[in-house]
Formats: structure tokens, sequence, C-alpha cells
């Protein structure tokens, strides 16, 4: 498969990516609805944990159903669970907490579908080679996604006389059109079926942990999740608090900054793996990320921004690449380690929730030790150097 054929074969594939990405909703709602309902901290932080908690209770079990039925039929059926998630809240006029929790709940549900499915999907239509650059590029893709969660609602508040509400029936529209699309695309004719004797168990997905390697690195994706997710949540509640920033009108504009860096990092990710190695750029991206830490604790709004920018500049690349280099030690086993990686993004769920204590306990400002303590773990965990791994 040349590589403009490869292109053209993964362009439905990147378009579920932008799907997936609306699952990072979850982030800017945190501080909008927590307003809206009147919430404590830690209470707000169920938004999160409701929309991560099902990659931790469906990944495996999905990874294992994808060895049989497929990863086009599970990235198909994720989009479905994804858009009737976003129109639960819509029938109930956005009234009730709880019916907004459990929306969230079934768009958390459709995303780890989409995650399980798309990332060895997208190594499936890559050129050899080009794996982690090209799932860098779908990242980008998801990232703007993610990063409409944060944009949309200020845009509506400030220009369009709306609110948060309107992310659910944009994000209903463009879901259905791309379910459409694949549904026509014949993107199961494309992808790899793995040849094995013996089928994907539970055993055999949990047996993979034995190795300190994948141990490790699926430890990183759950705190590096994890501290994602607490910036994203935490940014507009902290510029609030510290700097009195309206969360409607102005504190998105952290969360924007953040998935705006994220979107960049990502691009200039995919460019850059043409030239550097995907460990290498790994380091590289954890110890970048680490500097912006100091302007969000400095206590200045300026230098807390860029602080802001160049935490998502780091962050942008550390899943994809470790995903990536871990799946590439033994791609025999992708179904497996895909379920068991993306059920690390529980993470998201657990690590807010963390965050929101602290928070409670002590300061906003002093709760972002929780994700600058996810990272340091990363840095030690990217000095680890891939071997490859052979499972009978």
């Amino acid at each position: 498969m040349n590589q403009r054929n490869s292109f053209i074969t993964a362009t439905p594939v990147f378009l579920a990516f932008l799907c997936m990405g609306f699952g990072d909703v979850v982030g800017p709602l945190t501080g909008l609805i927590k307003v809206e309902f009147q919430l404590s901290n830690f209470m707000a932080q169920l938004i999160p944990f409701m929309g991560f908690i099902m990659f931790g209770l469906l990944s495996i079990p999905v990874g294992i159903l994808q060895d049989k039925k497929g990863k086009a039929t599970i990235l198909l059926t994720g989009l479905v669970l994804a858009l009737m998630g976003l129109l639960i809240p819509m029938t109930g006029k956005f009234s009730s907490f709880i019916a907004i929790l459990g929306g969230i709940l079934l768009l958390g549900a459709g995303a780890t579908f989409l995650q399980v499915s798309g990332n060895p999907l997208m190594r499936d239509v890559s050129a050899p080679g080009k794996y982690s650059r090209n799932l860098s590029l779908a990242q980008f893709i998801k990232a703007i996604g993610s990063l409409s969660g944060a944009l949309i609602p200020l845009a509506a508040a400030n220009y369009w006389g709306g609110d948060w509400k309107l992310l659910f029936p944009v994000y209903s529209i463009v879901i259905a059109i791309v379910l459409l699309w694949l549904s026509l695309s014949g993107i199961r004719k494309t992808e790899v079926r793995e040849n094995r004797e013996k089928p994907a168990t539970f055993r055999s997905s949990f047996s993979l942990l034995r190795n300190r390697y994948v141990a490790t690195m699926v430890t990183g994706i759950f705190l590096y999740v994890g501290a994602e997710v607490s910036m994203s949540s935490g940014l507009p509640i902290f510029l609030q608090d510290a700097f009195q920033l309206d969360i409607a009108r102005m504190g998105l504009l952290g969360t924007l900054f953040f998935f705006l860096a994220l979107t960049a990092g990502r691009f200039m990710g995919a460019l850059v793996l043409n030239w550097i190695k995907a460990r290498t750029f790994l380091i590289i991206s954890v110890v970048f990320s680490m500097f912006g830490f100091l302007g969000v604790f400095s206590g200045v709004q300026t230098l807390a921004m860029v602080g802001i920018f160049v935490i998502g500049l780091g962050f942008a690349n550390i899943f994809p690449l470790i995903f990536s280099t871990t799946v590439e030690t033994m791609p025999e086993r992708t179904n497996e380690l895909s379920g068991l990686m993306v059920a690390a993004i529980i993470g998201g769920a657990i690590i807010p929730m963390l965050m929101g204590l602290v928070a409670d306990n002590s300061s906003t400002s002093f709760a972002f030790i929780v994700p600058l303590a996810c990272v340091i773990f990363i840095l030690v965990a990217s000095l680890i150097k891939p071997v490859r791994l052979i499972y009978n």
C-alpha cells in the first residue's frame, strides 16, 4: 500500500477520531455545569468520572469482542452509542443533572468503542513504518474535536446568545454524518484480521500485565489521561478562583488554550515523527510539559496562561507515543493490548476526582500537584527502552 492510497483509505478512520474527541467535552463542561447546578468541586468531578468510567468497565470486553467481530464493526457501534448519549440530555431539555450524567455515561461508552477500535485500525490503514506518525495525526484530528468542547460554548456565550447546550445538537449532526460515511466506505474490507490459533480472552489480556514493560505503559496511559482530564476540567475553576474570570465568558479560555496547544502539538508531532524516533520524542514531550507547571503555580495570570499552553504542547503526543510503541512490541496481540490500554483511560475518571478532593481541602491552585505527579511518573516510564515481546 503506497502512502497516497493509505491516506485515502485512512480518511474515514480520521473522521472517527474527530468524533472520538467529542468525548473530551466532559472537561470544559465540568465548570459550566458546576455553576449551573451549583455543585461542589468533588460533585462537579462526577462529570468526567461518568465520562471515563466506561473505559475501565468496557475496554477489555470490547477488545475481546473486537477479536471476533472486527475493528470496523466496533468502530461503527461506538458511533451509534455516542449519538444516543448526546440525544438523552436533549430530550430532557437539560433540566436534569442525572439525565446529563446518564447521557455522558453513554457518550463515554461510545468513546470507549471508538478508542479500542480506532487506534489499532489506524495501524491497518497505515503504510509500513508510518503508524506512530499517522496515530499522532489522528490524535491531532481528535484534538480538533476536543477543542470544540471549549470553543463552541465560548463562542455561543459571547457571540451567539447561547451556551454550552449548543454542543449536543452540533455533535449529533457531525456523528450522524460520519456514521453514514463510514458505513458506505467499505472499511471492513480494509482492516487486517489477526491470524491466531486461540481467540482473545480475559485471561490472555490480563496475562500481558505480567510483563513489566506492558504494565508500566498501561499505568502511564492511566496517569496521562487522568492528568489531561484534570487539566481540562480544572482550568476554568482555577482561573475563576485565582483570577476572578467568569467561567462562561472568560474561564474557558484556559481550557481553550490547553486544547489549542494539544491540537497544534499533535499536528507538529505528526511531522516531527518523520525524523525523530518515537521513544526520543516521548521523553522530550514529557520534560517540556513539566516546565509549564511552573507558570500555573506562579500566581501570575500571564505566566499561568503561558504555562497552560506549554503543558498542552508537551501533553500533545504522549498518548499516541505510548500506545504505538507498546503495540509495536507485540503486534500479534493488538486487540488485547488495545483493550488494556484503553481500559487505562479510566484514569480520566479517577485522577480528576482526586484532584477535586485536594482542591476542596486546600486550593484549586495547589491541586495541580496531582497532574504534575502523574507527569513525573510518565517521565520515569518513558526512559524504559521498548523491547520486542513474544507470547505464545
